[in-house]
């Protein structure tokens, strides 16, 4: 029997989807957690960095592929622990990546640091700031370095168009906060390398991105609630309320879907509006 035509054009078009491949950091939890996720309903394939317990990341690999199920397409999935500070994790992670999967169309840097503990800058130690940059900072830049490299090598060899690179950032690259004077500056610096990286990757046809994000609620049980909600009510963002994970995603999904092809270095702000200067 003659399949339909229509059918036959879907089938083509869900397996050309599925040979997309995502790595993304911090994808057990949080909103690397929530990417993988929203790019699973899109029919990518993931590859997700993990730091915590086993359990937690297979949590996460049966979730991304029940969400690519729900959504039609058969979802492959997979994990790898490592430590992001360590040059040898960072290559460990990216050769694994390409030996499940042979190639990488998308970074996505959405692993966080555990927030600091509060230090006022007139007393934070060169221990305390040499810790954030190392947590926050570095190994973000030389992971994307890594990946960008073997994006050019791919883009060179004819394997894969128009890869992208998106780091997920927050308000603090140019919020001050004297108390997390450290941090403030390892976010800032995150800002930039995107900057960086668009410039030097754009004549490979290499797009990067940073995703900004405002305040984000972590749960019902978020201890920043009792601070933040009386100044969302107040309307510190013009929109008011939390930022969720989901915001995140749908974000950086619109990056992976190529639908700014024509942007690069750009800022994608998700943070209620708090990024205007209002009177």
């Amino acid at each position: 029997m003659a399949r339909d035509p229509q059918n036959l054009l879907d089938a083509a078009i869900m397996d050309e989807q599925a040979q997309r491949v995502a790595l993304i950091t911090g994808g057990a939890d949080g909103l690397g957690k929530a990417v993988a996720l929203k790019l699973a309903e899109l029919g990518w394939s993931i590859f997700l960095h993990t730091t915590g317990d086993p359990a937690d990341a297979r949590d996460a690999v049966d979730e991304a592929v029940a969400a690519g199920e729900a959504a039609g397409f058969e979802t492959q999935v997979s994990a790898a622990r490592a430590d992001l500070t360590s040059s040898e994790h960072r290559e460990q992670l990216v050769e694994q990546a390409l030996e499940t999967f042979e190639r990488i169309d998308l970074l996505v840097n959405a692993a966080w640091a555990p927030v600091s503990e509060a230090r006022d800058l007139l007393e934070m130690t060169e221990q305390d700031f040499g810790e954030v940059m190392s947590a926050t900072t570095t190994g973000t830049v030389f992971l994307t370095q890594l990946a960008a490299n073997e994006m050019v090598r791919q883009v060179q060899a004819g394997l894969i168009e128009n890869p992208r690179i998106v780091t997920i950032n927050s308000v603090g690259a140019y919020t001050s906060s004297t108390d997390h004077a450290a941090a403030c500056m390892s976010r800032a610096a995150l800002s930039m390398m995107t900057r960086l990286f668009a410039d030097r990757l754009g004549e490979y046809g290499i797009n990067v991105y940073e995703v900004r994000v405002g305040i984000l609620s972590a749960g019902a049980g978020d201890p920043a609630h009792a601070r933040y909600d009386p100044l969302i009510d107040e309307g510190i963002t013009p929109i008011r309320r939390w930022g969720r994970p989901e915001d995140v995603a749908r974000a950086v999904a619109a990056i992976a879907e190529n639908l700014l092809v024509f942007s690069t270095g750009e800022v994608i702000n998700v943070d209620g509006g708090f990024h205007l200067r209002r009177l």
